[in-house]
C-alpha cells in the first residue's frame, strides 16, 4: 500500500507524541508539591533542568532566605490575581446572565441598538483608555486597589458575557418556563429552577472565558497597580531587570501562573465543550 504521511499521526501512541512535553511539567508539579531539603551542589549539578528550575526556582520565589514565604513577592501577586480574576468572572458571568435573559424573553425597545452598544465596548483596546482610567481612578483613590481591577475586568468582560448568554438563552425554549408559570412559579422562581440549569453549559463556558481574561490581562494591571493590588502577569516580567536575569525563578513564577487556568478549564471540560456545541445544530 501507498505510504500516506497523515495516517502516520493515528499509528503512533498519543504517549510517545506528547509525553516528551508533558512530562517537564508533571515532574515540576510532582516535585514541587513535595518538601524537602535544599539539594547538595552534586545534586543540583546532576538535577535536569526541569529539577533545577524547582530547586533553585521556586524556593526563591516563594520563599525567603529564612524558609518563609515571602508574601511581598509573588505569593501576594499570585493571590491578587485569584482574587481580582475569580470576582470579576463571578460578577460578569452573573449580570451578564441576567442581562441576557432579559434581551432574550421580553421586548425591549432599541434592542439591536443597545446589544451593538454593548459590543462597541469590546472594539476600543483596554489601551486605548488606560491613560484616562488612570487619571480618573487617581481622583476618586481607586489606584492600586483590588476594587479598581476588579471594576475594570468585569466592565471589560460584561459585553462578551451578555453576547454570549444571550446566545444560549436563545436556544432554550420559552415553553418550559410558561409551563412553569402555568404551574404557578413565579417568574424568578422560573429563571432559577427552569432556566439556569438549561444554561449551565452556557455559564461554564462563559465563565472561562471571562477568567482566562482577567487572569492574563496586563496593560490595566501594569499601569493601575503598584504594590498592594499589583497581579502576577506584570510581576513575573519585572523579574528580569536590567541585569542577568534568574531564568529559574521566572519559569517557577510562569509554571504556578499556569496552573489556576488549567485546573479551572480542566474541572469544566464537559461543561465547556457542550456549550461550545450548544445550539450548533438546529431542525
Amino acid at each position: 500500500t501507498a505510504f500516506k504521511p497523515r495516517n502516520l499521526a493515528t499509528t503512533i501512541p498519543p504517549t510517545v507524541v506528547f509525553q516528551p512535553e508533558i512530562s517537564p511539567f508533571v515532574k515540576l508539579f510532582t516535585k514541587r508539591s513535595q518538601l524537602r531539603s535544599a539539594p547538595t551542589p552534586e545534586e543540583y549539578a546532576a538535577a535536569p533542568w526541569w529539577e533545577r528550575v524547582v530547586f533553585d526556582g521556586g524556593e526563591k520565589i516563594v520563599r525567603d532566605g529564612k524558609g518563609q514565604v515571602q508574601w511581598s513577592g509573588y505569593p501576594s501577586r499570585f493571590m491578587n490575581s485569584l482574587i481580582i480574576a475569580i470576582t470579576s468572572t463571578v460578577l460578569a458571568v452573573g449580570m451578564g446572565t441576567f442581562t441576557a435573559y432579559g434581551f432574550s424573553r421580553f421586548k425591549v425597545k432599541g434592542e439591536a441598538d443597545l446589544l451593538f452598544f454593548i459590543l462597541s465596548t469590546r472594539m476600543l483596546p483596554p489601551v486605548v483608555v488606560a491613560i484616562p482610567m488612570f487619571l480618573m481612578y487617581r481622583a476618586v483613590g481607586l489606584n492600586d486597589t483590588h476594587v479598581g481591577l476588579i471594576i475594570l475586568y468585569t466592565a471589560f468582560n460584561l459585553s462578551f458575557s451578555v453576547w454570549l448568554m444571550k446566545g444560549f438563552m436563545d436556544e432554550i425554549p420559552k415553553e418550559y418556563e410558561e409551563a412553569a408559570l402555568v404551574d404557578g412559579y413565579t417568574r424568578m422562581e422560573a429563571f432559577f429552577k427552569i432556566v439556569l440549569p438549561e444554561a449551565a453549559t452556557g455559564i461554564a463556558a462563559t465563565a472561562v472565558f471571562c477568567f482566562i481574561t482577567a487572569w492574563n490581562e496586563y496593560a490595566f494591571a501594569l499601569i493601575m497597580t503598584n504594590r498592594r493590588a499589583q497581579t502576577a502577569p506584570p510581576f513575573i516580567p519585572s523579574q528580569v531587570g536590567s541585569g542577568l536575569p534568574d531564568w529559574t525563578v521566572i519559569a517557577a513564577g510562569t509554571f504556578l501562573f499556569l496552573l489556576p487556568v488549567a485546573i479551572f478549564t480542566f474541572l469544566l471540560r464537559n461543561h465547556l465543550l457542550r456549550g461550545m456545541s450548544f445550539g450548533a445544530i438546529r431542525k
